[in-house]
């Protein structure tokens, strides 16, 4: 897929913080009753936005959302702690994953199947930095061992990604007809032109 042009680069990184806003911030997302996009986001920003700046800009937004909703919307500290700055990592394999693939995406059937495959692989190796790094380094279980672990992981894993490749889905739908219709626009105005 070719780069996005600047205006539509520009629409889809305000529609992505707009999403990020609605489902990660506490208090517009328990409203809405949207679950949090965020893994979804990183990845439908690594396969169109492709740009590193864009990363970092997310990444910033995630935290400063996280701590806007602990000191001032009253949301636990529970997840903040050393294993916090292993979240960058977890992002980036969201992101990177869908950039690594960005360059083979097309509308049709084939590539789109290879797009969501990327963003489950994605979202597992995500969901398994995040999750193993609060189980392990977070300080929250006395005596970890790999079976309550795996457990966890089995127990939380499924949830996390399932809501991620909803959004990706929901993305890759948007996408094709999105480009369905420039196609179809194109050549309703070239054929106008010629009569």
């Amino acid at each position: 897929m070719k780069s996005l042009s600047g205006s539509r680069f520009t629409l889809l990184l305000a529609a992505l913080v707009l999403v990020m806003l609605a489902t990660r911030f506490k208090h517009f997302g328990d409203v809405l009753h949207l679950p949090d996009a965020s893994m979804a986001i990183f990845f439908v920003g690594g396969l169109f936005l492709r740009k590193h700046w864009a990363f970092a800009v997310f990444i910033l937004l995630a935290v400063g959302l996280d701590q806007v909703s602990i000191h001032y919307a009253g949301i636990s500290d529970f997840c903040v702690t050393v294993a916090y700055a292993f979240l960058p990592l977890a992002y980036a394999a969201l992101w990177y994953g869908g950039r690594l693939y960005s360059s083979r995406l097309r509308a049709d059937a084939w590539p789109l199947v290879g797009a969501w495959c990327v963003a489950l692989l994605s979202a597992s190796i995500s969901f398994a930095i995040s999750n193993g790094s609060f189980y392990w380094l977070g300080g929250r279980y006395p005596n970890p061992h790999m079976v309550e672990y795996l457990q966890r992981l089995w127990q939380w894993g499924p949830l996390f990604v399932r809501t991620t490749m909803g959004y990706v889905t929901t993305a890759l739908v948007a996408y094709v007809v999105g480009s369905r219709v420039v196609v179809w626009y194109g050549a309703h105005h070239v054929s106008e032109a010629r009569t």
